[in-house]
C-alpha cells in the first residue's frame, strides 16, 4: 500500500515544470509499477497550447478552473470545467487553452518515466 501526499512532490523530480508555466505532479510513474501514470496538472491562464499525444492514451478529470479543448480533427470546441472528463483515446491531436487556472488529475497509459516534457509536436 502507498500513501502520497501532493505536498512531498513539490521541489522533487516528480514536479514537472514546463516552460509556459505548466506544472506536471507526477503522483504514480512506470516505476511505481501500477500500470499507469497519475498526475495532478496545475495550467495557468493562458494561451492555446498544443498537446498530440502519439505514444500514449490520456483521461482527464477537471478538479478546478474552465479551459477550452479544441479537436483539431473535427473542430469541435468543449468546454472544460470542474466534473468533467475528457479521454484522448485516439491519439487525439488537440489544443487547450486555460480561460482560469485549471488543475487536471490526469491518467496516461503507458506510464510515464517520469521526465517527459512536450516536444515541439506537441507529445511526450
Amino acid at each position: 500500500m502507498k500513501v502520497i501526499d501532493i505536498k512531498t512532490i513539490k521541489g522533487t523530480d516528480r514536479a514537472v515544470l514546463f516552460p509556459c508555466g505548466m506544472i506536471s505532479n507526477r503522483i504514480l510513474l512506470e516505476k511505481d509499477g501500477m500500470g499507469f501514470t497519475l498526475t495532478r496538472t496545475d495550467i495557468p491562464k493562458g494561451e492555446w497550447r498544443h498537446w498530440h499525444y502519439k505514444n500514449h492514451f490520456e483521461a482527464c478529470y477537471c478538479i478546478s478552473g474552465h479551459g477550452i479543448l479544441h479537436d483539431i480533427a473535427t473542430g469541435e470546441m468543449h468546454d472544460i470545467y470542474p466534473g468533467v472528463t475528457y479521454v484522448l483515446d485516439n491519439h487525439d491531436d488537440h489544443e487547450f487553452e486555460a480561460v482560469m487556472d485549471t488543475q487536471l488529475i490526469c491518467v496516461f497509459n503507458p506510464p510515464l518515466t517520469g521526465n517527459e516534457v512536450h516536444g515541439e509536436d506537441g507529445s511526450y
